[in-house]
């Protein structure tokens, strides 16, 4: 099953081809096409009367607005995943092999600023390093790893591609026995987000705290009780919308 951050990459490069499009109909027929989807199929998904979607791809409506898009995308990508998800995988694999590693839990990019307080207060997360200043910085993105797969996967070179657009994001490490090890990474390897949050370890090793406070990078330990959990809490606060 891809992950919510493949779906998303895969929507948003779908919709931003049939907004650039001189013919933004055609360019719609063409993903139809490509979903092996059918024009009444899709309308029902959509609660539209399939003359509709005729008179979209065929021009005799006027170019569909963003909402119409969004949900026209949606709905060809929750077809294919009812079907087994055949297209979705094998675009997937064609666009993001890079992606497509059990190291990667999840990855967003939010539409507004967010400050790291409003992750903790989301995450249930207990600050273990953090002055008022840096917990009041404004992040743009989050990245969820699974610190074990990781260990094992990834080089430092994969490692950067889970920055994102931005480091300003929250790194959020899962599985974790004692914390060291993801704070020596970072300290080792230079990259520095704007917070790490761990999850699962009862106690924090001593190093890892004090290797925070040398970075000056805010640590806070969540306990909530798995790593989809942590993303769905982190999904529904992109969702909910109104930043900073």
């Amino acid at each position: 099953m891809l992950s919510e951050f493949i779906k998303d990459k895969l929507a948003a490069r779908i919709a931003g081809e049939i907004v650039l499009s001189k013919n933004p109909g055609e360019t719609m027929k063409k993903w139809r096409l490509i979903f092996g989807v059918r024009q009444l199929q899709l309308a029902s998904f959509l609660g539209f009367s399939p003359s509709v979607i005729s008179d979209y791809e065929g021009g005799r409506r006027k170019s569909p607005g963003s909402q119409i898009i969004r949900r026209f995308v949606l709905s060809l990508i929750k077809i294919d995943e009812l079907k087994g998800g055949e297209k979705l995988n094998e675009l997937a694999t064609k666009l993001y092999p890079e992606f497509l590693t059990p190291a990667l839990v999840d990855m967003g990019e939010f539409t507004f600023p967010v400050k790291i307080k409003m992750i903790q207060e989301v995450l249930e997360a207990k600050v273990l390093y953090g002055t008022e200043e840096s917990l009041n910085s404004t992040i743009y993105g989050y990245t969820i790893i699974d610190s074990i797969k990781a260990i094992k996967t990834l080089s430092g070179d994969d490692f950067l591609k889970f920055f994102g657009l931005t480091t300003q994001r929250a790194l959020i490490f899962t599985k974790v026995g004692s914390g060291r090890s993801p704070m020596v990474a970072i300290r080792v390897r230079g990259f520095k987000p704007a917070t790490v949050i761990l999850h699962g370890p009862e106690e924090v090793d001593p190093l890892a705290i004090e290797l925070a406070k040398i970075e000056n990078l805010p640590l806070m330990v969540s306990r909530l009780p798995t790593p989809e959990e942590i993303a769905k809490k982190i999904r529904s606060l992109m969702e909910r919308g109104g930043g900073i």
